[in-house]
């Protein structure tokens, strides 16, 4: 395989990762707003675990082909850069609100997933049984935040989750809701999408890999998790352009939460996953870094502010000068 079918293969990837992702996610939207479910729960739901689709799809295809350093270095990266990048960047264009409940809840259980990471690490594999602990972790996380969100959620906050799930509806083309045929329809169409997606892009990865003498954690943790997050990038500056940042922070922390507690818990559950030396010795402990940066950012004020946003980016724009290098 030549480099630019390599190149055009990746790309290919992640526009159907893109693609697909955002079908399921307003596939699925539609059918738990048929179900009488909350704006709120969905959003805290549905739409930040739908969002994380891209990298659970990459980390199970590449397990299954025999590409570990792939499927971990996707889970990894994507968490730096969701904070370092993705944050930084977005609050170099417009500050963002801060509220309780992303240093309250959110942020400690970010951090206990990337501490317990590097501990079940340790002995260089990730497996089934780590994978059923982390599995387990999400579902209390996730019934607990459901929790919270009936009780908890203020106004500007469930405005914002409702603002967010009805940009993510399907719309029928009558007009009214959609009948049910239309989402479910929509929801298969954007599987399918993710799988050949998943694919074409491991493999297109694996393969510029080898052409150009990059390692596959290399790869895995700069083109894949950068391409796999830049849905979410885009979609955080396009909110942060339309003034609608409410819940940022929060859906980039409950993004790396679900990396880990669930990619990587069903990643494992497929294929046992090795960790290198180098991904003990650097990578997760940049993964845990940035997420430790985060904490006092959080704490000083009642925003992320454009000097703070900038201290994100230049930690990210360090890593990878560490990198690659």
């Amino acid at each position: 395989m030549t480099l630019t079918v390599a190149l055009l293969l990746v790309v290919a990837g992640l526009v159907l990762l893109a693609v697909g992702g955002e079908a399921l996610v307003r596939a699925a939207t539609t059918l738990a707003e048929l179900a009488g479910v909350s704006p709120a729960v969905i959003g805290l739901t549905v739409v930040a675990i739908g969002t994380s689709l891209p990298e659970l799809v990459v980390s199970v295809v590449a397990a299954q082909g025999g590409q570990p350093d792939l499927a971990i270095a996707n889970v990894v990266g994507s968490n730096i850069f969701n904070i370092a990048a993705t944050l930084g960047l977005t609050a170099l264009l417009i500050p963002l609100p801060v509220h309780g409940a992303a240093v309250r809840l959110e942020w400690p259980v970010m951090f206990v997933a990337s501490a317990l990471l590097m501990l079940v690490a340790r002995d260089g594999t990730i497996g089934r049984v780590d994978g059923v602990v982390f599995l387990m972790g999400l579902v209390f996380f996730v019934a607990y935040t459901v929790r919270v969100a009936r009780r908890n959620v203020s106004g500007s906050e469930a405005a914002t989750l409702a603002a967010e799930v009805e940009s993510r509806d399907i719309d029928s083309p009558t007009g009214g809701r959609p009948k049910l045929l239309v989402p479910l329809a929509v929801l298969a169409a954007g599987v399918v999408a993710l799988v050949i997606g998943g694919r074409m892009l491991v493999d297109g990865a694996v393969a510029v890999a080898r052409i150009a003498g990059m390692s596959e954690r290399v790869i895995g943790l700069t083109i894949v998790a950068g391409g796999t997050g830049a849905p979410e990038l885009a979609t955080s500056m396009m909110a942060a352009y339309r003034r609608r940042t409410d819940i940022a922070i929060a859906n980039m922390i409950g993004s790396n939460i679900f990396n880990v507690l669930g990619i990587l818990g069903l990643t494992t559950l497929v294929q046992p996953v090795p960790v290198s030396r180098e991904m003990l010795a650097v990578d997760l402990w940049w993964m845990l870094g940035t997420s430790l940066l985060l904490l006092p950012l959080l704490y000083t004020g009642k925003r992320l502010s454009r000097i703070e946003g900038g201290v994100l980016v230049a930690a990210y724009g360090a890593y990878l000068v560490i990198l690659l290098r």
